[in-house]
């Protein structure tokens, strides 16, 4: 899967991002462009993930995380949603096995009890055998939603502390990460969201309180290894300070 670029790899950024997060938009619009149906674009975007997970050990990308499907999206047609969920289905089934090859270790967050039961089957069986890869970190959202996530993690943490398991005295920013979907994972480094929209929608909202972000024009099936490896070229230029003054 993985193909050498040279270009790319003189592009790479000396201090470039471990996490990067990307807000897939723009499959839809870029099949109507073209007098397609939507479905076409989700499919065309759904190769381009493929590509973005191959140029991700060459550029220094440790983690990637995607935001496939929201707890939005249930409010568009049902035969859109019905689509998408038949093309989760089939594009698990097709990689499964490459993942192994590439050494991508695979991993879903969102929350599962809406999906229905043969798609998360194979998001388990893949979680599974990809457990022991140690390449790159792919983290597909599936039907999640960061209020979502909040809440469920909330709800965990207050369960613990009615079983007498956590000492509510001791609950502090560090104690609700490690109730959330993302708790092996670091915070992503920078946020990419494509096709034009400026918002964050309902992603990573607890986890990206100090990412950078990069709101980009080009729709998510355009969305190339070169474009890519500009924007962690422009991370590498940024001062993140977190909070403190300058010098």
């Amino acid at each position: 899967m993985a193909v050498k670029d040279d270009k790319l790899l003189q592009a790479q950024p000396t201090s470039g991002p471990r996490h990067v997060a990307i807000i897939m938009d723009g499959n839809g619009r870029w099949a109507q462009a073209r007098g397609r149906p939507r479905l076409f674009g989700h499919h065309a975007g759904a190769r381009r993930v493929r590509e973005i997970v191959s140029a991700c050990p060459e550029l220094g990308v440790d983690y990637l995380t995607i935001f496939a499907f929201s707890t939005e999206n249930w409010k568009r047609t049902q035969t859109e949603v019905a689509g998408l969920m038949a093309l989760f289905r089939r594009y698990i089934m097709k990689e499964m096995q490459e993942f192994v090859k590439e050494n991508v270790r695979v991993r879903f967050i969102g929350d599962r009890l809406r999906l229905d039961k043969q798609l998360s089957i194979l998001m388990d069986e893949t979680e599974t055998l990809t457990a022991h890869c140690t390449g790159i970190n792919l983290t597909i959202a599936l039907n999640y939603g960061g209020r979502d996530e909040v809440s469920r993690a909330t709800k965990r943490l207050a369960q613990d502390v009615a079983a007498g398991r956590l000492d509510p005295e001791n609950v502090d920013e560090e104690t609700l990460p490690k109730y959330l979907d993302t708790c092996v994972l670091p915070d992503p480094d920078l946020v990419i969201r494509t096709s034009g929209e400026a918002r964050i929608s309902n992603f990573l909202l607890w986890q990206s309180a100090y990412s950078e972000y990069e709101f980009i024009d080009t729709l998510w099936p355009d969305f190339t290894r070169q474009v890519f490896s500009d924007l962690l070229s422009n991370y590498g230029s940024r001062d993140r300070r977190f909070g403190a003054a300058t010098a």
